[in-house]
């Protein structure tokens, strides 16, 4: 049987596709102010200027291509049962390959209702218009979570992050909650890969071994290490 390889990827998974996913230190998201792009209050007052950024957000996605380090991961899935969990909305990874994701926060590429989360619809093209309804008549939002909003999956990524035989994290920063607090249920002895060039506080944590390179060198000297040691 494969052990049970659990990855949690942030932002700086994606930085070397081109994709700036995270919001800047002085609060500005690709020169957006976050509380007017990201935020439910943000869409009920001004519902064109968020469908706008999400637009921009979306085409720079599909423009994007998957890197090494979102290769690698697929790859491993020759060796072990690789479970990724992903704090970014954009599809890399399955464009990659990896067959078993779950999205944290949203995934841009699909739309949901604005009355029900629930209903989700994939977004033909780059663009998602006003006036586009889902089922019960409301209008289409895309499917991210906001600042401020639930994670609806976020027990079932805890629930993963506590079958982990090997855990990785990838490119995050371990800022954002409650993503953040996901390592919390990762089992004492699990070997833990912390891999970005500035690695997060985990002094409180056992059995860590810390990669301070990029995700694509980072990731690529973790799998060697991986498909040698099992």
């Amino acid at each position: 049987m494969k052990k049970r390889l659990v990855v949690l990827t942030g932002a700086g998974m994606s930085a070397e596709s081109g994709i700036k996913t995270f919001r800047d230190a002085d609060g500005l998201w690709e020169g957006y102010n976050v509380m007017e792009v990201a935020t439910p209050e943000a869409w009920h007052a001004n519902p064109v200027l968020v469908q706008q950024f999400y637009n921009e957000r979306r085409k720079q996605v599909l423009q994007a291509e998957p890197n090494t380090a979102h290769f690698e991961l697929a790859k491993l899935e020759e060796h072990f049962d690789v479970y990724i969990i992903t704090q970014n909305i954009d599809d890399l990874h399955e464009r990659a390959g990896s067959t078993q994701i779950t999205h944290l926060h949203g995934i841009i590429t699909y739309a949901q209702s604005d009355r029900n989360s629930n209903l989700l619809y994939p977004i033909e093209g780059d663009e998602l218009k006003m006036g586009e309804l889902c089922e019960l008549g409301s209008q289409l939002r895309p499917h991210v979570v906001w600042f401020g909003e639930a994670v609806p999956e976020i027990e079932t990524a805890a629930a993963i992050c506590a079958t982990a035989d090997v855990f990785m994290l990838v490119g995050t920063s371990l800022a954002v909650y409650p993503a953040a607090g996901l390592i919390d249920f990762v089992p004492v002895q699990t070997p833990k890969y912390i891999i970005d060039p500035k690695i997060p506080s985990v002094g409180q944590y056992q059995n860590v071994i810390q990669i301070e390179k990029s995700a694509t060198a980072g990731l690529k000297e973790v799998a060697n290490l991986l498909r040698e040691n099992g």
